[in-house]
């Protein structure tokens, strides 16, 4: 089948090669002249593993092309999918459509017999709507149908979640439609990946409400994670016990920092708006929002605190800046408020992150950015773990400790041992770990068991 992906960035590019790598003969279209000449070049504007490769087996077999025409592209495609930006609106929240819109439009005069026009970017419910409101406006003897098909990719591990989905999600209620995004997705038969069909509203929906769930659960075991603080319980004791409960499950139940990245802030904050335009206010959601952003800006406070309550002219490394591991991707990452809150407590920030430096230059300030984890470190009142990239998993202790002014660890990704860091000399600080290493072996006192 003959594909235009329109909009080059990480869901497009990601779709795409993929796409490509089905067999389909795919065209990535983008405005961006700059990133259209790094992939025809061969290199990527974004970060995420196996995407080079993919990209440049694809390209070399000519099922992969870039260009900044799409009305050529279009004219000779049995699907189009829409993979633009829907950053939250300033001043509002609600998402930003314009791009989709805007897409929408150039898509409709472009029409040349049937074809399917597909939502890929995350957009509120009714956007399909609109989509099909305006194509049918540009180019009133246009034949088409507009589907949504919501992407669920994790950043770092995109290309397998794109190849062996949970779920693929259509929204449609055309024949016509439902048959060529039946062909599309063929190859994920052999996977066995269910592929759902659903009304293009409820498909809509079904993204953000997905979204929303696993960033509730998130902020669930962070604030449980807080009372474990108080209680003497460890939470990632917890966090196993309720995970191993099938109607719960052990995924997104990892305690730390708060969530960042491209998809939940933005998502859950649409959410929000959508349900009260709706009258139907999603309280849950708005309270989900509101502790997220306190609690970045609190594992500030908490470095503080294992510094003695100052910070003032001290030195902080910082182990880890992007949102999540595998990716460069620095939008709300929680870093951004963790520096901020130290910086404005008077603290010097030295930090390091494998691949995330270049994006953070353009989002932090007076930051010294080290070339690896141990220069970093060195002369340092404490370190903070604040991304868990793999390399930060086997640190040598020793040398850390012997870099370092005063050995203090803070790890907000609870990825090691405490009694591991504490027997190498450190102050140790997690999140949600019990205050003793004995605690977590405690007991129910007799008076106190089941009667």
């Amino acid at each position: 089948m003959k594909i235009v992906m329109v909009g080059a960035g990480y869901v497009g590019l990601v779709s795409g090669a993929c796409f490509a790598d089905f067999g389909h003969d795919v065209i990535c279209v983008d405005r961006d002249e700059s990133k259209l000449e790094l992939l025809k070049l061969g290199k990527m504007p974004i970060y995420e593993p196996g995407l080079e490769a993919l990209v440049e087996r694809n390209v070399s077999q000519d099922r992969l092309r870039f260009s900044n025409d799409l009305a050529s592209a279009v004219a000779g495609a049995d699907v189009v999918f829409i993979a633009v930006g829907t950053p939250s609106r300033r001043g509002d929240g609600h998402a930003d459509l314009s791009y989709v819109h805007g897409v929408a439009e150039e898509v409709g005069r472009a029409l040349n017999g049937f074809t399917v026009v597909v939502t890929k970017s995350t957009v509120p419910v009714g956007t399909g709507d609109a989509v099909e409101r305006i194509i049918a406006e540009a180019n009133p003897e246009a034949q088409f149908a507009v589907v949504s098909n919501p992407e669920f990719l994790r950043e770092g591990s995109a290309i397998e979640d794109f190849k062996r989905p949970d779920r693929v999600v259509i929204g449609t209620e055309d024949d016509r439609a439902r048959a060529a995004m039946s062909e599309l997705y063929r190859p994920l038969s052999l996977n066995a990946s269910p592929i759902f069909f659903t009304s293009r509203r409820t498909a809509e929906l079904t993204k953000y409400a997905a979204n929303a769930f696993l960033a509730m659960k998130i902020t669930f075991i962070n604030e449980i994670a807080d009372l474990c603080e108080q209680l003497d319980a460890d939470v990632q004791d917890v966090a196993r016990g309720i995970g191993m409960d099938g109607r719960i499950g052990s995924k997104f139940l990892h305690a730390g920092p708060g969530y960042g990245g491209s998809c939940f802030p933005k998502d859950t904050l649409a959410l929000v708006k959508t349900a009260q335009d709706a009258e139907c206010p999603v309280r849950l959601i708005e309270t989900t929002v509101s502790i997220n952003e306190q609690r970045k800006r609190s594992m500030g406070r908490k470095i503080i605190k294992a510094c003695g309550g100052s910070v003032r002219g001290k030195k902080i490394a910082i182990f880890g800046l992007t949102f999540k591991p595998n990716t460069d991707d620095m939008r709300d990452a929680p870093s951004i408020s963790i520096i901020q809150a130290l910086q404005d407590a008077g603290a010097h920030i030295a930090a390091y992150d494998p691949v995330g430096m270049e994006s953070a230059g353009g989002l932090l300030t007076d930051v010294a950015f080290a070339d690896g984890i141990y220069e970093a470190a060195e002369d340092a009142d404490a370190v903070a773990i604040v991304t868990e990239w793999d390399e930060f998993r086997s640190l040598d202790l020793q040398r850390l400790k012997s870099l370092m002014k005063t050995p203090i660890m803070v790890d907000l990704r609870n990825i090691y041992n405490s009694d591991e860091v504490i027997r190498g000399g450190f102050s140790y600080v997690g999140v949600g770990r019990a205050k003793t290493p004995e605690a977590t072996a405690r007991v129910l006192q007799p008076e106190f068991e089941a009667t």
